[in-house]
């Protein structure tokens, strides 16, 4: 084999090794058909999240005389799977990095988490709107591996009306970016 051969198939096992490292991080997640991205998304980033959800005593909408927990806000800090801090979820919802990049979402589909007392899973919309940086590109996001957060079960009293709860929630966000060419197949696998 002539030394530009072996520089050849040198540089070949390479870029399989390289390519082979492609593979989106994060723990594998079995998405429910109904929150999988379109074919033409690609995954960015995961970011964990921990914080929580806020609820309010309101009255109901749709019992007269009753009230209910609604919903107000998330609070939220986002991180790397190195466990540094790399930005925060509040009302919006809103995701917005160290970087001060920032998305805004809106809710397309949602399904029931796997485990009781846990918020919802869901798929979002998500457009910039601020600079920028590495949430800038988003054009969906995820909500999967969620633990606690739910609204308190039964309703409340008109007694605790504008009384606010702060219940604890943990989540992975599954951030999305327009597919480049480049982009490869596998980033596309929906089974994180």
């Amino acid at each position: 084999m002539s030394n530009t051969s072996k520089i050849t198939v040198s540089l070949l096992a390479l870029l399989v090794a390289g390519c082979a490292g492609l593979q989106p991080p994060g723990p594998a997640v079995e998405v429910p058909y109904k929150l999988r991205v379109g074919a033409n998304e690609s995954l960015a980033m995961i970011a964990a999240a921990k914080g929580v959800q806020i609820y309010e005593c309101r009255a109901s909408k749709d019992q007269a005389g009753g009230y209910d927990w609604a919903f107000v806000a998330p609070e939220a800090d986002l991180f790397d799977a190195g466990g540094k801090k790399i930005g925060r979820h509040y009302a919006g919802p809103q995701w917005e990095s160290n970087d001060g990049s920032k998305v805004l979402g809106t809710a397309k589909e949602r399904a029931d988490a796997p485990v009781a007392d846990a918020i919802p899973w869901l798929l979002l919309t998500a457009k910039s709107v601020g600079p920028e940086g590495s949430f800038g590109k988003v054009t969906s996001v995820q909500r999967v591996n969620t633990a606690g957060g739910a609204a308190p079960k039964g309703g409340c009293f008109q007694a605790e009306e504008g009384m606010r709860l702060r219940i604890g929630y943990t989540a992975d966000y599954y951030f999305f970016t327009a597919r480049q060419p480049f982009d490869s197949p596998s980033n596309q696998s929906q089974g994180y």
